[in-house]
């Protein structure tokens, strides 16, 4: 008995998304997407925005969903694509972020050192084998070496299907309404003119709101000083553990985060080995790594550990200038007086850095419109808000104190 393949979700943002094809189904039923599930989109967001405990797996398919709905409307208005360059583009789209990690950016380089979109390569070429050559277009229009570039445009661009479902999807479970975009209308605002993808001039304002929603989630959600605190604690708390573990420590890891801990991606001869853990790797191992930490004696792990668990987490002071030295040397010798320990562990406790987000890329890849003249011209060629400006801010993170601040 043949089994139907063309199933439909009941997806809260979209309401019905539909299976376009077998092997899109065969490619979702597959342990590398199922992971997925057990990967949080918005890695420790919710410890603020407490509806944000959506997944990759959600993601994923909201992605695929808008791919054929802008596929469908590029053939409609002439654009040549064909069978198999649709299936290609569906498939890319469901895969393009099978290389997360747990907990997603917040761990990323941490656990293996290197982006997660070579990672979602890898695992790419290792499905194309199981599939006996099915996904070698996909790679080629993921990779951007497929002869259409437009293609890749749609998986990775300024104004791709990956950031569409990711702001929409974002703002809907934080509730943060002003990141919401016209997804709808910008899909059939699209065009390809010369092998690029481009929005008729109708479609500015929607494309405007589109930069716009993406600034506020960056500041409002992505880098919330409250979700900046709970991941630099994460982060803190596993490479401390690593530490431990690699000292001889009896730290209870899962199999596969031991196989992560004691493996580099750089050595060639371990990457199958890591690769191998990888794929069984989720949001579950870190958890049981913090729960079983808070049993540990080590003081640093358990502070860190408890804190992430408990929800106590650090205090977050952020200026548009670096903080100084005098400053950030008054935090460490406060904070040690206060817990009643070492100064010299205030580096593993008290953290600084910057973080930077521009909305608008200028360099690369800039969005193209097609004027009323007919003419195809950048974005930057109308005059709009001021979504483009880079936004730079630092950071001091450290456990709270009483009156503590500056």
């Amino acid at each position: 008995m043949s089994v139907n393949k063309r199933k439909i979700f009941n997806d809260p943002v979209y309401g019905f998304i539909t299976i376009p094809s077998d092997i899109i189904f065969d490619l979702i039923q597959h342990p590398y997407v199922q992971r997925l599930r057990r990967i949080s989109q918005l890695g420790l967001t919710h410890l603020t925005y407490p509806g944000a405990l959506h997944t990759r797996f959600h993601h994923a398919l909201g992605a695929l969903h808008l791919m054929t709905l802008t596929i469908d409307q590029l053939k409609q208005k002439g654009t040549v694509i064909s069978a198999e360059e649709e299936e290609a583009v569906y498939i890319a789209i469901l895969l393009h972020d099978i290389g997360h990690g747990p907990f997603s950016h917040a761990l990323e380089h941490l656990l293996i050192d290197v982006d997660h979109e070579e990672l979602s390569l890898a695992l790419m070429h290792e499905l194309n084998q199981q599939f006996e050559g099915r996904l070698t277009v996909a790679i080629e229009v993921f990779t951007n070496r497929h002869h259409k570039r437009f293609l890749h445009q749609l998986i990775s661009g300024q104004l791709d299907m990956d950031r569409l479902d990711y702001l929409t999807r974002d703002s809907f479970y934080t509730g943060v309404m002003e990141g919401k975009v016209g997804y709808d209308r910008i899909i059939k605002m699209l065009r390809v003119i010369d092998d690029q993808l481009v929005v008729e001039e109708k479609g500015i304002y929607s494309i405007e709101k589109f930069l716009v929603a993406r600034k506020i989630m960056y500041w409002q959600v992505y880098l919330h000083k409250t979700v900046l605190s709970a991941e630099l604690m994460l982060k803190a708390a596993v490479k401390r553990a690593q530490e431990l573990y690699l000292q001889g420590a009896a730290i209870q890891l899962s199999k596969s985060l031991t196989t992560i801990f004691q493996s580099s991606w750089s050595n060639k001869d371990q990457r199958d080995d890591l690769l191998s853990a990888f794929v069984s790797l989720d949001d579950v191992d870190i958890l049981a790594l913090l729960k079983n930490a808070l049993y540990c004696s080590d003081f640093q792990l358990h502070l860190l550990a408890d804190g992430l668990i408990n929800r106590n987490l650090f205090r977050v002071e952020l200026s548009v200038i670096p903080f100084k030295s005098k400053d950030v040397d008054l935090i460490k010798e406060e904070v040690a007086t206060h817990l009643e320990i070492d100064i010299n562990l205030m580096d593993e406790l008290v953290f600084t850095g910057i973080e930077q987000t521009e909305t608008y890329d200028f360099q690369e890849s800039e969005i193209k419109l097609l004027n009323k003249k007919g003419e195809v011209v950048p974005l930057t060629s109308f005059q709009l808000g001021p979504f483009s400006s880079s936004v730079a801010k630092y950071y001091v993170c450290y456990p709270k104190l009483t009156n503590t601040a500056f």
